[in-house]
């Protein structure tokens, strides 16, 4: 972005914290889909974008379902962000009735046992949401990891955002996040990671609904150099305010591999189960970049929906 456009969207974002949380509920759930339906009609490069995964997790599917599944999309994208602008006024009853997740003993008999639990979720529903019940819920704090924003301020406010509702924030870049993640873990701490696009030149192959993608490979990563547990996590929303979720089985270590083996198969074992939470729930899964390579590198597929 120009310095012009990251002014512009840090000023768009202040003024979301800052009037938003101030609206009542349903009209802020009403403004949502109102601004959801606006940029659906506009046809812009994020919402074409998302038609186009769509397409990828729900072959087969005819323009008229697409476009209606994209308008499901981007009101779930907007119902994410009115809720984000909204959590830090939430009260705590507000935010433990908020989320109703589903096979939590996986999370929490790993908690008791003391060995560290790194959770990996998609870009699906309201992963704040979820990090907020968690602090508030299970009184159990976790660490977790920021992309870099341009400018600084934007990123300063995603990170007071995230550490007001109780979550410890990383930098992404900078090299010393890992080595923080693993002292938690060691610690019999809680990692939260959102892990089904990569953001660096080390991510890991895998088969995404039948075409090859690349994920981080830090969650297999430390999993391996920490003994954790590995659990991945889907979200969604139903027709109520509350939204839904499932801690999935733990992802095991293979005992005999290498370690680039290891970790192949454990992020593959972590795409499986993301896709099986998007397919089930599509329009919640807010995707509106690049994840397949056959998008990323032209030389690598068909370009079918790229912008």
């Amino acid at each position: 972005m120009t310095s012009l456009q990251e002014r512009l969207a840090d000023g768009l974002y202040g003024l979301g914290w800052s009037t938003v949380k101030t609206l009542p509920e349903p009209v802020a759930t009403r403004l949502g889909r109102t601004i959801g339906d606006i940029a659906w009609k506009q046809r812009g490069k994020g919402v074409r974008r998302l038609e186009s995964n769509y397409a990828r997790v729900v072959p087969g599917a005819t323009p008229e379902r697409l476009a209606e599944l994209t308008r499901a999309g981007m009101r779930s994208y907007l119902r994410y962000w009115m809720e984000s602008f909204r959590l830090p006024v939430w009260s705590p009853e507000r935010i433990r009735s908020g989320f109703d997740p589903k096979d939590l003993h996986h999370l929490t008999d790993g908690l008791a046992a003391g060995r560290g639990v790194v959770l990996a979720l998609p870009h699906m529903a309201n992963y704040d949401l979820a990090g907020a019940w968690v602090t508030t819920q299970l009184e159990t704090p976790f660490t977790t990891v920021a992309e870099r924003l341009r400018p600084e301020t934007l990123y300063d406010r995603f990170v007071a955002y995230r550490e007001g509702l109780g979550m410890e924030v990383l930098p992404h870049s900078g090299g010393s996040a890992f080595g923080t993640l693993a002292r938690r873990l060691r610690d019999g701490g809680l990692v939260c990671l959102v892990a089904d696009r990569d953001l660096s030149a080390s991510g890991v192959e895998v088969t995404f609904f039948g075409e090859t993608a690349r994920m981080p490979a830090g969650p297999a990563l430390l999993a391996q150099q920490t003994g954790a547990l590995l659990l991945p996590v889907t979200l969604w929303y139903d027709d109520s305010s509350v939204m839904q979720g499932r801690v999935h089985p733990p992802i095991d270590v293979p005992e005999t591999a290498t370690r680039a083996e290891k970790t192949s198969l454990m992020t593959q074992a972590l795409a499986d189960a993301f896709a099986t939470g998007i397919a089930e729930h599509p329009e919640d899964w807010h995707m509106l970049q690049r994840l397949w390579r056959a998008d990323l590198d032209p030389s690598k597929g068909p370009q079918e929906g790229t912008p």
